[in-house]
């Protein structure tokens, strides 16, 4: 059974079925940024930079588990100018992906640069355009494998001839994704965003066979965030994340709430927040939230809920996903140095 799990999620690729296929994949989609839209890389209201670690483990009970990990920086350039209505800077990003699954090490591995122009347009309004170029390899190592020519009666004998590769075999190619932001921020209180991006624009072909042909479909992604300060201590954030590809799509959608712990004084300069929250993957699973952030520090863990047909295979065991980021300023004495209102602790 191990070995016919495997193979199912293997063949796609290794017969050059035209369907999505492996890809990556973080319930906390709100903490990996530029994979959910190249616009966001250096969306940073308040700060000049950001780095990021994700790591996710997804099925570990059943034979086919998911490891996927990221890890990723941006910076802001040219903004906080004192005219509050018009207020552009540049960001700039890099950020690696990692997933590897199966008896095999099916891997893939995705290095992306990206860049994105913020341009203030009113007093309540912003527009932000990004682009991204990712070089992306696949590998999968065949001596790991054992195929059903290689069943002597008893079990599977892996010195008898399967008739395919051997070693770990490698393919690559090169993705390009544009993206588009659009934000309002009425008060202090309020803020909304609106993106859109498309992953695979330019249609690259992926397998691991020379004959081989499995061009990657077009990759629509839109995300709606919104947050809401409710009240001194409290901020609501409700969101929503879409995909689709190749007829498999993805929608996930839930709230956190952050609340204050700590006050800000002198003695105390550093804010903590308490995080908690809940999502829900259509006809997949339900996501439970918990984290903390000190200051421009955040620890986030999640866990799916396994609520789909796999349920009675995994025990309903989903996924164990952690994230951990840090934003900056270039320098902490000049304070904060906000480019447009958006709600935030005081």
């Amino acid at each position: 059974m191990k070995r016919i799990i495997w193979m199912m999620s293997v063949v796609v690729i290794l017969t050059g079925l035209k369907a999505a296929g492996q890809s990556m994949h973080f319930s906390q989609y709100y903490n990996a940024p530029m994979l959910l839209n190249p616009a966001n890389t250096a969306l940073l209201p308040e700060d000049d930079f950001r780095v990021g670690l994700n790591y996710r483990n997804q099925w570990a009970i059943i034979p086919v588990p998911y490891n996927t990990f990221s890890a990723f920086g941006d910076i802001k350039i040219g903004g906080n100018k004192n005219n509050e209505n018009h207020n552009n800077w540049l960001g700039l990003g890099l950020a690696f992906f990692n997933d590897k699954a199966g008896d095999g090490n099916l891997s893939l591995m995705d290095m992306q640069a990206s860049l994105a122009y913020h341009l203030q347009l009113s007093k309540t309004f912003m527009l932000s355009l990004g682009f991204s170029g990712g070089y992306v390899e696949r590998s999968v190592n065949y001596d790991n494998i054992t195929f059903d020519a290689q069943w002597d009666g008893l079990t599977f004998n892996k010195n008898i001839p399967n008739g395919e590769k051997v070693g770990i075999i490698k393919t690559s190619y090169y993705t390009a994704a544009p993206g588009i932001n659009f934000a309002w921020f009425p008060t202090e209180s309020i803020y909304a965003k609106l993106g859109v991006g498309v992953d695979n624009i330019n249609r690259p072909t992926e397998t691991f066979y020379s004959k081989g042909k499995n061009t990657l479909d077009y990759r629509p992604m839109a995300n709606l965030d919104v947050i809401l300060k409710t009240g001194p201590v409290l901020i609501v954030n409700p969101s929503m994340y879409y995909t689709q590809q190749s007829g498999a799509q993805e929608l996930v959608a839930g709230a956190q709430f952050r609340t204050v712990l700590t006050n800000t004084n002198q003695l105390n300069p550093l804010i903590t927040q308490l995080i908690l929250g809940a999502y829900y993957r259509l006809n997949d699973a339900a996501i439970g939230v918990a984290g903390i952030q000190v200051g421009g520090l955040q620890f986030t863990m999640s866990y799916d809920f396994t609520l789909s047909g796999l349920a009675p295979y995994n025990a309903s065991y989903g996924a164990l996903e952690f994230s951990l980021l840090y934003t900056g300023k270039y320098d902490k004495n000049k304070g904060v140095k906000k480019t447009y209102s958006c709600p935030r602790f005081f």
